[in-house]
This record gives C-alpha cells, sequence and structure tokens, in this order.
C-alpha cells in the first residue's frame, strides 16, 4: 500500500498516474476532493482507497504495517496566501503528523519541500543545513516550508528513512486547475492561442535584459522520475534540490512555447507589478549534485523538449498524465 497526499493535485496525481503505469494499483489518494476543477485528475487513476486529508489520521491507525510508503506532496501551494495560521496547520503542523506517523509505524517517507525556501537566492542554491536557517523566504507560504525543513533536521526520532525534495519551477500536465498559480508554460501556451502574443515582465535591472530573468523550468515527469527512484532506493536521508540543474531565461521559453505551437514569436514586455517588482527573483538554478552524488542516475528533460512534449501532447489535446 503506498500512500500519496495531495493525489488530487498536479504532482500527486502524476506521480499516481505514472505508479499505476508501473503496475501499483493498492494506492491510497488522500486530499481534499471536493473541488470539481481537480476531479479529472484523480478520478481515472486506479486506486484501492480514497480518504479526505482531515481524516486521514484516524483512517490510518491501525494500518501501518500495510503502507509501505508515504508521499506526502500535499500542501497549501499558493505563494500568495497570507492567512498564517491556513499555512501553519497545513504546512507546518500536518506534515509533523506525517513525519510521527512514518516514525512509529516504520514507514518511509517522501515529502515535498520548496525553492520557495531560498528566497532571492541571496545564500545560494545549496542544500546546506548549516545555511538552511539563514535563508529568507519571500512569502509566507515559503516560510511554513522552511519551517518545516529546520524542524526535520533537527529531531532525533526519524523515519527509518527520509527524503524532503525543495521543487524548483515545476510544469506539465494536470496543472489546469491551478489558476494564476499554474505554471509560466501554461499561461504562455493560453496567451499565444488566444492572443497569438505572449506578455512578459520588463527587467527593472541593469544587468538583466527583458525577458532575461532566468528560473530552473523542472519537467513534472522528471521530478516523478526522482520521486519514484527513492521509493526503491530508501537510503541517503536528507534534503535533495529537485530542479533540472539549467536556468533559462523567460525569452527561451517563449520561444520554445511559440515554436511549439508553430506560431511567429510576438512578445510584449510590461511593467512587472508593484506590489511584487521589489521580490522578483531574477536567477533560481539549482544545485543538482547532492542527488548525483548519490547515484542518480537519469538525465533531466531540456526546457525545450519539455515544453515541446507539453504542449504537443498535453495542452494542444487537453489531455491529462
Amino acid at each position: 500500500m503506498i500512500v500519496i497526499t495531495g493525489a488530487a493535485g498536479f504532482i500527486g496525481s502524476c506521480l499516481a498516474s505514472r505508479l499505476n503505469q508501473d503496475g501499483f494499483k493498492d494506492i491510497v489518494l488522500v486530499d481534499d476532493f471536493a473541488p470539481e476543477s481537480k476531479k479529472a485528475n484523480w478520478e481515472r487513476l486506479q486506486y484501492s482507497a480514497l480518504v479526505n486529508r482531515s481524516e486521514f489520521f484516524d483512517w490510518a491507525k491501525g494500518k501501518e504495517n500495510l503502507i509501505q510508503f508515504i508521499f506526502h506532496i500535499g500542501a497549501r501551494t499558493d505563494t500568495t496566501e497570507f492567512d498564517a495560521n491556513i499555512l501553519n496547520q497545513l504546512n507546518f503542523e500536518y506534515s509533523k503528523q506525517i513525519w510521527r506517523l512514518c516514525v512509529e509505524g516504520g514507514i518511509p517517507l517522501a515529502y515535498a519541500s520548496s525553492a520557495a525556501t531560498y528566497g532571492m537566492g541571496e545564500y545560494g542554491f545549496d542544500e546546506s543545513y548549516q545555511q538552511m536557517p539563514n535563508l529568507k523566504p519571500l512569502n509566507p507560504y515559503g516560510q511554513s516550508k522552511l519551517d518545516f525543513d529546520l524542524w526535520a533536521i533537527q529531531q532525533t526520532e526519524q523515519p527509518f528513512f527520509w527524503a524532503g525534495f525543495k521543487f524548483f519551477n515545476v510544469y506539465g500536465p494536470n496543472e489546469y486547475h491551478k489558476g494564476r498559480m499554474a505554471s509560466v508554460i501554461l499561461h504562455a501556451y493560453n496567451q499565444i492561442s488566444e492572443h497569438q502574443q505572449l506578455k512578459l515582465f520588463k527587467s527593472h535591472r541593469s544587468d538583466f535584459a527583458d525577458g532575461e530573468q532566468q528560473r530552473d523550468f523542472v519537467y513534472v515527469k522528471d521530478v516523478i522520475n526522482v520521486l519514484v527512484y527513492f521509493m526503491y532506493h530508501r537510503k541517503d536521508s536528507g534534503i535533495y534540490n529537485l530542479g533540472s540543474g539549467v536556468a533559462n531565461t523567460f525569452n527561451d521559453l517563449a520561444a520554445f512555447t511559440f515554436k511549439a505551437v508553430n506560431q511567429e514569436e510576438r512578445i510584449e514586455y510590461v511593467d512587472t507589478p508593484l506590489d511584487i517588482r521589489d521580490k522578483y527573483q531574477y536567477y533560481t538554478c539549482a544545485n543538482m549534485s547532492k542527488l548525483y552524488s548519490i547515484g542518480y542516475p537519469q538525465a533531466f528533460t531540456s526546457l525545450e523538449e519539455g515544453v515541446k512534449d507539453y504542449v504537443c501532447n498535453y495542452l494542444m489535446k487537453g489531455q491529462y498524465y
């Protein structure tokens, strides 16, 4: 039995689908399944139980010996959420309960952290435990993720195997429901489809030209490959970056998206809104050496190839993973 929290969401539903493809059917999906916008993510999956996130810990009592692995992907992921109580409850306290369940039940654990913990990147993008207390996330969401990372590494009682993953800018199928929190690729595709042009933020720094701001964009299929690898690996516990290890510009992303839909590039650069301008990141890039140092064998998809696959095989067809 494999448990996936956040199973109705973007990454969680892709993980469940991949496990189904690999022959795993005894999967417990945990989430808030009420939103109709998420239904297409999970309704076609094969699973043994559907459990509301608020009822999960009661449901799990007495079943610890049956659970072989927990993927804790569920979280409040809205970076514009400023209600500290919601973030504390869903991203911190709930995660601590998951951790304790894994400790007491002898269950291996993989959980979702976030590159939002790195803030502006003033301390770099390494998973250094020594540097972690100095990080300055730009929003309460990032702080809630950092709080749990710090709590986890301080625990004397730990699951026999655990791994936290600092997801960078993940994109790919099954994010249709995310609205403004969806990836830039999805928004780019929608703008190009509707208006035959794309708006990108201007640069408000002299050392970056317009559209030359850089992000580490990582394809969700690569994220899933890493999660599945650790389900089998079950050693080298700790916190890992999970990006592509490559920083691409937004102009790159635009070019790849226009190419995928076979349209000529038309880009309009607009001012970055004042309310986010002082917290806007101009560069992110995951240092992936820690993951490779433990023997992870797979290369990551280039942004050009990832955008092509996402656009042509999912967005243009309205398909799910």
